[in-house]
């Protein structure tokens, strides 16, 4: 009896130990974004410990080339976590595990050193245009089963550019790498594993969990120089010596496998478990959630990563969004047109607020045009009114679609964004769209990827870390009469197919 009172006052001390050693977990999440690096660390309930970011130059060419230098997002990356680590001070020895995030179908060739070949493809970067058709082409099958279209965005019809037109610079390369890639690979020495999220632009088969090497063989792509693809949450390595000093990070921090910025912003959101979803509203309205199933969409709207739980994330990107105000209204004091509108709401006019030409989501019309109807020249508060129920009613109209497709929706929705930020707007989605929104207190993809590092080390998963550190600041639910945009929501419907 005393032996066993030992053991379990042992494992018992044991065991608490433990808890508080990770109690006292700090984690990072690196962002390395368009505009610049970002990064954050977290404690283990979801407070922010320490900020930094840093510029990113991007080189835009006329004839559609859009490029960075692999060198800087390196450089940024290290300025930035030098900055937390400086920051936090003693404090910053509690940093256990980091993940990165970064853009979704950017790729650069690096030597086996890891060092750039030449710039990096951003995913903006429109050379592959006629890669991204011929793909859709030859690649049906593979597409088919994950549901999505190859476009100039992805990387594969990247990777075919430069198979075609930089052969000498694809031969001497070691690794054909993602953005995320390259951070991992200064701060562990990987650069040869990247997680199936950064992949899946890439053409990594989420089924098979397996590049799809046929496909490849046949179209004369090195799959020797793709990476070995890990799930998000996946440890890689601890960083290096050299990495440690460049950073003020202790040699004992864990390199964790991330996701892309689009899944981190979602997992920073809280949006993990099935029939979760984000909506997030800022020039354009970007949607993220969460699946069981993976339904496929036949006009290829919806793409879906790998949740490494075993669901599906899905998304999609509306050309609509609050692009719209700011084209309209750029001098304007929005909160007294909020105001206004909110008095006025719902207004008798009908708009589409679509800028430029082309629709891709809820619906795919290349030669779709925005439009207003029912609003007088000298009326702005009509014009104000009506664009920000135009992009609730699309908002509608592409939870409907999700649902026609057989996603699960389930509310509350998640607002995100710049415009969450405007109680007004807020107010009138949730009315038209019959949900009650929320809106997270951190959306930021470096959070997301912090989360993602904690549940490596903190947490069983990943959906049990999003629930102790993603939080919600406040809610919106939809008023008693919110019956009341039903009928004008079926007219925007009708005047959708009139017009577009």
């Amino acid at each position: 009896m005393f032996f066993a009172a030992s053991a379990f006052f042992a494992a018992s001390e044991s065991f608490v130990a433990k808890s508080i050693q990770e109690l006292a977990m700090l984690f990072a999440g690196i962002d390395v974004g368009t505009q610049g690096v970002r990064v954050m660390v977290a404690d283990v309930a979801g407070a922010v410990v320490a900020r930094a970011s840093a510029p990113l130059i991007t080189h835009t060419h006329p004839d559609g080339r859009v490029e960075q230098n692999p060198t800087e997002w390196w450089t940024a990356a290290c300025s930035c976590l030098r900055q937390v680590t400086q920051t936090l001070g003693v404090q910053a020895e509690r940093i256990a595990a980091l993940a990165v995030t970064a853009t979704s179908g950017t790729i650069c060739l690096l030597d086996a050193q890891g060092q750039p070949l030449g710039p990096a493809i951003m995913y903006r970067d429109q050379r592959a245009l006629a890669e991204a058709n011929e793909l859709n082409q030859c690649a049906v099958e593979l597409r088919e089963r994950l549901g999505y279209r190859f476009d100039a965005s992805f990387g594969l019809p990247k990777l075919l550019w430069l198979q075609r037109h930089a052969r000498a610079e694809l031969a001497v390369a070691r690794y054909v790498a993602h953005a995320a890639d390259v951070i991992v690979g200064g701060l562990c020495g990987d650069y040869g594993t990247s997680d199936w999220s950064h992949a899946l632009k890439s053409g990594y088969d989420l089924l098979n969990l397996d590049w799809p090497r046929d496909l490849l063989a046949n179209l004369d792509l090195p799959v020797a120089k793709l990476p070995r693809v890990v799930a998000p949450t996946t440890p890689i390595g601890p960083i290096t010596p050299v990495a440690a000093l460049s950073t003020g990070l202790p040699r004992s921090t864990l390199v964790v496998a991330g996701m892309s910025d689009g899944c981190a912003a979602q997992i920073a959101g809280g949006a993990v478990q099935p029939g979760q979803w984000l909506s997030v509203l800022g020039t354009t309205l970007v949607f993220k959630g969460v699946s069981a199933d993976l339904p496929h969409d036949p006009q290829g709207r919806v793409y879906a990563h790998r949740h490494p739980e075993g669901h599906w994330l899905p998304g999609a990107a509306s050309s609509t969004g609050g692009a719209a105000l700011a084209a309209r209204f750029p001098n304007a004091d929005l909160a007294a047109l909020d105001a206004q509108a909110l008095v006025r709401s719902p207004g008798i006019a009908i708009c589409y607020p679509l800028q430029g030409q082309g629709e891709r989501f809820p619906f795919v019309a290349p030669q779709a045009r925005g439009f207003l109807i029912g609003a007088n020249a000298d009326d702005p508060v009509a014009e104000y009114t009506a664009i920000l129920e135009g992009v609730a009613y699309l908002e509608r109209l592409a939870y409907a679609t999700f649902r026609q497709l057989g996603y699960a929706v389930v509310g509350p929705i998640r607002a995100a964004g710049g415009g969450a930020r405007s109680p007004v707007w807020l107010q009138l989605r949730a009315d038209i769209l019959g949900e009650t929104l929320v809106v997270p207190a951190e959306v930021e993809a470096a959070f997301g990827a912090a989360i993602i590092a904690a549940a490596a080390l903190a947490y069983p998963g990943l959906s049990a870390a999003t629930q102790a550190m993603s939080h919600l600041r406040h809610e919106v639910a939809p008023r008693p009469d919110a019956e009341r945009y039903t009928e004008p929501y079926r007219r925007f419907l009708v005047a959708l197919e009139e017009y577009t």
